[in-house]
């Protein structure tokens, strides 16, 4: 018996809206990891992207767990002198909600070139409305 590899050229691609109004980061992240990633397939191949195109509405509406909501501090260093900049998720999300659910699906998936192809199936919205009805994308329940 051989091992089936899926090809790039052979894979049905689905589009899914996942509302993150009043739901946990950590869920609406893994569910949309999993779904970038192509994971439940039967046909799921590592090294090929075989996910569907993710479409996150709400994620201004997104809930964290604790006293993250202060505490969790999101870090960027530009490589110079003094250029380390600190956020926490408040002020993160005041300024770009959208941020908060990428950067946290973008942790859960790999980081190399298949991770930066699979991104790009990554639409986040801070609103309800989004701009991919003509592809009928499904509601994908948590």
């Amino acid at each position: 018996m051989k091992t089936y590899s899926a090809k790039a050229e052979e894979i049905e691609r689905k589009w899914y809206v996942i509302d993150a109004k009043g739901k946990i980061l950590g869920d609406v992240a893994v569910a949309a990891a999993k779904l970038l990633r192509g994971k439940s397939k039967p046909i799921f191949t590592p090294h090929v992207d075989c996910g569907d195109h993710v479409v996150i509405i709400n994620a201004d509406q997104v809930v964290l767990s604790g006293n993250k909501e202060d505490q969790k501090i999101y870090t960027s260093y530009s490589g110079y002198v003094g250029g380390q900049k600190r956020e926490n998720v408040r002020k993160l999300r005041e300024r770009r909600p959208e941020l908060i659910v990428e950067r946290a699906v973008n942790g859960m998936i790999p980081h190399n070139r298949l991770g930066s192809q699979i991104m790009k199936k990554l639409r986040v919205y801070a609103g309800s409305e989004h701009q991919h009805e003509a592809q009928s994308p499904e509601a994908y329940e948590l």
